[in-house]
C-alpha cells in the first residue's frame, strides 16, 4: 500500500486531475478512497480507487459524450454530502469543466432537494438529477421534462472515459464567486494541505461538492489518502465510526 503524493509529474505534484488518478489507480487501486454514510437512513457505501475511477467514467462520459459539455464549460454540483459529489467532481475534472457556484452554469447537477429550483431551468442549461438512493438509482416517479435522472442514464455509460479535448494544470478547475483557480494551483494547494498529515483516513462531516469542504476531497485524493464522509450523524456516532474506520483525521477537527 502506498501513501504519499503521487509524483509523476515535474515537481513531484501531478497538475491534472487525470494524472493524480492515474497515479493511485498504479499505486493502490483496491484501497478504499470514499466511504459513505448517511446515518439516517443506515447506508453505507465505500469505492475503492478502482471502483471510483469508473463511477469517474461514467459520469465524465455522461456529462461529455451524452450531453455533449465541453471543456471550460461550467458546472455547478447542488448536492448534499453523499459519495456522488466525489465522483461529480472528478468527473468534471476529468473532462476539464469548472466546478462552479454560479448561478448560471452551463450545467448543473442537483439532488431531490433542490430539483424543483433547477428543473424550471431544464431548456437553458443541462439538469441532471440525482436521487441519491442506495446504489444510486433512479427516481422512483421519474423526473420533470427536460431533465436528465443520472440513475437511469449513467449506468449504460463505459468504465472508461478519454476527453478528446483533455485539460491542462492551466485549466480553470473551480470558479468561487467568479474567481477561477488553475488545476495546478488548487492540487500544489491540497498537496500542502495539512488536513491529512501522512496520507491517512480523513473523517469529515463537510461537503466536498461545495467550495468549502472541497479540500477535504482533493487533499486525500493527491497525498495517497482517503476520504470517510459523515451525513446526520451525531456526535457519539462519529466517535463510533471514527474508530471503526480507522481514521486519522477528522474535519472539522
Amino acid at each position: 500500500m502506498s501513501t504519499g503524493t503521487p509524483s509523476n509529474a515535474p515537481g513531484g505534484t501531478p497538475r491534472t486531475f487525470a494524472e493524480i488518478l492515474d497515479a493511485r489507480l498504479r499505486q493502490d487501486p483496491g484501497r478504499p478512497l470514499v466511504t459513505f454514510y448517511d446515518d439516517a437512513t443506515g447506508e453505507r457505501v465505500e469505492l475503492s480507487v478502482t471502483t471510483y475511477a469508473n463511477w469517474v467514467a461514467k459520469a465524465g462520459s455522461l456529462l461529455v459524450d451524452e450531453l455533449g459539455l465541453e471543456r471550460g464549460d461550467r458546472l455547478r454540483i447542488d448536492l448534499p454530502p453523499h459519495w456522488l459529489g466525489p465522483v461529480f467532481l472528478g468527473a468534471a475534472w476529468l473532462a476539464g469543466l469548472v466546478v462552479s457556484d454560479a448561478d448560471d452554469p452551463e450545467a448543473v447537477v442537483c439532488g431531490p432537494g433542490s430539483l424543483d429550483r433547477w428543473a424550471g431551468e431544464a431548456d437553458d442549461r443541462v439538469v441532471l438529477a440525482c436521487a441519491l438512493l442506495p446504489l444510486g438509482v433512479r427516481f422512483r416517479d421519474g423526473v420533470p421534462a427536460g431533465v436528465h435522472d443520472v440513475g437511469v442514464e449513467v449506468w449504460s455509460q463505459p468504465d472508461a472515459f478519454t476527453p478528446w479535448d483533455p485539460p491542462s494544470g492551466e485549466d480553470p478547475a473551480l470558479e468561487v464567486a467568479g474567481a477561477e483557480t488553475p488545476a495546478a494551483e488548487m492540487w500544489r494547494a491540497a498537496a500542502a494541505g495539512d488536513l491529512l498529515p501522512g496520507g491517512g483516513r480523513l473523517l469529515s462531516v463537510a461537503n466536498p461538492a461545495s467550495p468549502p469542504g472541497v479540500a477535504t476531497f482533493t487533499e486525500p485524493l493527491v497525498n495517497g489518502g482517503s476520504l470517510v464522509l459523515v451525513a446526520q450523524a451525531a456526535q457519539q456516532r462519529l466517535e463510533a465510526i471514527y474508530v471503526a474506520e480507522r481514521a486519522t483525521a477528522r474535519f472539522p477537527a
